[in-house]
């Protein structure tokens, strides 16, 4: 029997070169770290469309995934694979409505400045990369 994996899409949402991250309120043992907010990619969804329904239901914005990165990453729980999407902001202020306490702009170069989930770390590195932000 073939084990399905469990696709989680997170979203990089940007303003200018600023990086939005969500700090976690639950789970207990994900609360008061940091994510790059998304969810799970429900029955018949793609990647991009549970991107932009988890962030209106999560942030309460509407959003618009541009492109997902290359690559995945595997997170904690076993069976599941995180897919990052950069995703631009159309309306909206990004609030915390479900699932987090904090939100916050992150500068360029200043990525790392948050505790990262351990399965984000990768994805924000490259994020960095690719804006040219160097760590500070």
């Amino acid at each position: 029997m073939a084990v399905t994996e469990q696709i989680v899409v997170g979203g990089a949402v940007f303003d200018g070169g600023r990086l939005l991250a969500a700090r976690r309120s639950a789970p207990p043992e994900l609360a008061g770290r940091w994510e790059l907010p998304g969810g799970k990619v429900e029955p018949g969804e793609t990647g991009a469309q549970a991107l932009e329904r988890e962030l209106r239901e999560e942030l309460g914005v509407r959003t618009r995934a541009v492109r997902r990165l290359p690559g995945a990453w595997r997170l904690d729980r076993p069976g599941y694979v995180l897919h990052v999407w950069t995703a631009e902001l159309l309306s909206g202020t990004p609030r915390p409505l479900l699932d987090h306490d904090e939100l916050r702009w992150l500068a360029p170069g200043r990525y790392e400045d948050v505790d990262w989930l351990d399965a984000d770390r990768p994805a924000v590195a490259l994020l960095a990369e690719l804006n040219g932000a160097e760590p500070s």
